[in-house]
């Protein structure tokens, strides 16, 4: 059974740092795609990030670059989102989520499209004050 769990939010001042961890089980992580998204309520979810475990290949939204950092660790089976310089709009529930690396391939440019990703884990809630 594909699980993931995401963790690390917390509440922080603008400016601040955070660090979002997906611990990941249930499938072969040494080819997957991991990314992950953002929903504050009201909103739509959107892709933040994404990384393919094979290859190290990344994808950003516009809003996070220069100021987000994914990265992967395969021998714990876990993706990292440093988020830093944190701003008010930051502030959502983070999810991640797992797709087979061949269809992260597939995607590409479409990468920040919830409906494009397969597994999903609870979100972890980011909250930056003013």
């Amino acid at each position: 059974e594909v699980q993931l769990q995401a963790s690390g939010g917390g509440l922080v001042q603008a400016g601040g740092s955070l660090r979002l961890s997906c611990a990941t089980s249930g499938f072969s992580f040494g080819d997957y795609g991991i990314g992950w998204f953002r929903q504050d309520p009201g909103k739509e979810r959107e892709g933040v990030s994404a990384i393919s475990t094979k290859d190290g290949t990344t994808y950003y939204a516009n809003a996070v670059k220069g100021r987000f950092t994914i990265s992967s660790d395969n021998a714990r089976n876990t993706v990292y989102l440093q988020l830093n310089n944190l701003r008010p709009e930051d502030t959502a529930i983070y999810y991640c989520a797992g797709v087979p690396g061949r269809f992260l391939r597939e995607i590409g440019h479409k990468w920040f499209r919830p409906e494009e990703w397969d597994f999903w884990g609870r979100g972890t809630q980011v909250t930056v004050s003013s």
